[in-house]
């Protein structure tokens, strides 16, 4: 059954095929525990879509290498099972369909293989295109986030704009890993609007000078932050409080109180000697999708 999917500022009408291969590129790039289990549907088409629609597909699921460079690993690959007697030209030449010829010119850089030619020698070959990419692009693009068996969680303190933008953190974004209770993080009641569910719930940032005296004496210059990804509703936290918030403005985090006023939100300091900030939001988007998190925890050191 053909069912759309929308990724980003585009829709993509397929089967279910195409939207696995979206779904596991994302998971991939951003979860190195997916790696083995899901490398095998992962495809050159898919690869090509994410440099056909690049607003569809962020491009931190997808590997910066060239088309070029994935053709010469997948030629090394192959060389490297031909010299160990595991494979022969004729025999990749009959697992494909090909004609040995179109083998042999592929082998000896003649010629390169259309993008389903590659996914079907992938495909007969049991590779994917992981197994193709240098292993220092896929570290960088894995999330680092192990499980922990003791008592404490692992946080990650990264910079703003991967906050507010990343649903899930990538180990070259990370600054520092930090650790929580797990207790402590279970307590902490979650109030989702919109599709928020699969980012990755905890991350902590650090206030800049101007961040932290906006936001005195509940924050200070160079306190590290603990944000709730999944509580991006206006609702308070305790009844009689105002929550302060992490907020997406212009794709980096400002911590504020928030309220709305029409198409507007309204960033409060707490220090009355800083301004309100008022920002209007785009058309069809509301609160929700401004607020990266509630502000749970903050620790200034002295």
């Amino acid at each position: 059954m053909v069912r759309p999917v929308k990724l980003g500022r585009i829709q993509f009408h397929g089967n279910f095929g195409v939207v696995r291969h979206v779904e596991i590129l994302r998971l991939t790039f951003s979860c190195v525990k997916y790696i083995i289990i899901v490398k095998n549907f992962i495809s050159f088409q898919m690869l090509y879509l994410s440099s056909t629609y690049p607003d569809a597909i962020g491009p931190c699921y997808t590997s910066p290498m060239k088309f070029k460079a994935l053709q010469e690993n997948l030629r090394k690959t192959l060389w490297d099972r031909i010299e160990e007697g595991e494979l022969t030209g004729i025999r990749l030449a009959q697992q494909t369909g090909f004609k040995q010829a179109h083998i042999s010119n592929f082998l000896n850089r003649k010629r390169g293989l259309s993008l389903e030619g590659m996914d079907k020698v992938l495909n007969v070959q049991h590779l994917s295109v992981l197994d193709l990419l240098e292993p220092t692009e896929v570290n960088k693009r894995a999330s680092i986030l192990p499980p922990t068996d003791d008592e404490f969680d692992n946080v990650l303190l990264v910079d703003g704009p991967v906050a507010a933008t990343e649903p899930l953190v990538m180990s070259m974004n990370v600054r520092e890993i930090l650790k929580f209770k797990k207790s402590f993080l279970r307590k902490m009641k979650p109030e989702l609007e919109g599709d928020r569910e699969t980012w990755e719930r905890f991350v902590m940032i650090r206030a800049d000078g101007r961040e932290g005296m906006s936001m005195y004496p509940r924050l200070l210059p160079g306190a590290t932050i603990l944000v709730d990804r999944h509580y991006n509703s206006l609702k308070p936290y305790r009844k009689g409080e105002f929550n302060m918030y992490a907020v997406n403005k212009d794709g980096d985090c400002t911590v504020k109180y928030v309220e709305v006023a029409g198409q507007h939100l309204i960033l409060r300091p707490h220090n009355q000697a800083y301004p309100i900030e008022v920002m209007t939001m785009e058309e069809g988007m509301g609160a929700a999708d401004y607020l990266v998190g509630r502000v749970c925890y903050v620790g200034i050191e002295t």
